[in-house]
């Protein structure tokens, strides 16, 4: 591979990771809703969850998910059920959200956890990868899926420093929010709200 093909891969990543999308919408509110420690573990998570959806590219596996409707839709509404679940959690917690840190609320692990099966629930994440890592592997440099698992982990790592710049300025608008009892609890219905919207979102996706 050479390097011309390797920065055409950060750059598309890059900006594939920046637009507006569900993966961003939930650092977000989990930075504004718990603070920044909260959405940058969260947002580890998330990347985490990229190197499943790459081993599983590079072995051929999410390509029953295109040959599957049933796979699809048993991972999709799996997916969809841990979002609601997710947004039941936020509505029914009263008062300001606490950082993980002073024992109100999921742990650092706990959030880890959330973002790695919000990454990981969702076949639409592993039918992209298998869409577009092949498009960056060059045939005369041979072994195909190692050259993936390369593209994917260059993927993670980008993500990994955007989602956790996102983590971080949302989670200090979070950190202003934590002061106020009121807005707190304002906001932990806006962030059950959207977690239901991207809960439906994604159960109504089609392949």
């Amino acid at each position: 591979m050479t390097l011309t093909t390797l920065f055409l891969f950060l750059g598309a990543s890059m900006a594939l990771t920046i637009a507006p999308g569900p993966d961003n919408i939930f650092v977000v509110t989990q930075g504004l809703a718990r603070g920044r420690r909260a959405a940058i573990v969260t947002a580890w998570g998330m990347c985490s969850g990229i190197t499943v959806h790459t081993l599983a590219a590079a072995a051929g596996i999410s390509a029953l998910f295109c040959s599957s409707a049933l796979a699809f839709q048993l991972v999709k509404y799996a997916g969809a059920a841990y979002l609601l679940y997710l947004a039941w959690k936020m509505v029914r917690e009263n008062g300001a959200p606490a950082p993980a840190a002073a024992g109100d609320g999921p742990s650092l692990w706990g959030l880890f956890r959330r973002g790695f099966f919000m990454n990981v629930l969702n076949p639409k994440v592993a039918l992209f990868f298998l869409a577009f890592l092949p498009q960056f592997t060059v045939r005369d440099a041979g072994n195909i899926p190692l050259q993936m698992v390369l593209l994917g982990l260059i993927f993670m790592a980008q993500g990994l420093v955007i989602f956790t710049i996102i983590g971080f300025f949302s989670g200090s608008v979070g950190g202003w929010i934590q002061r106020r009892p009121r807005a707190g609890r304002y906001f932990n219905w806006l962030a059950g709200g959207i977690f239901a919207l991207l809960g439906l979102r994604l159960a109504l996706a089609e392949r």
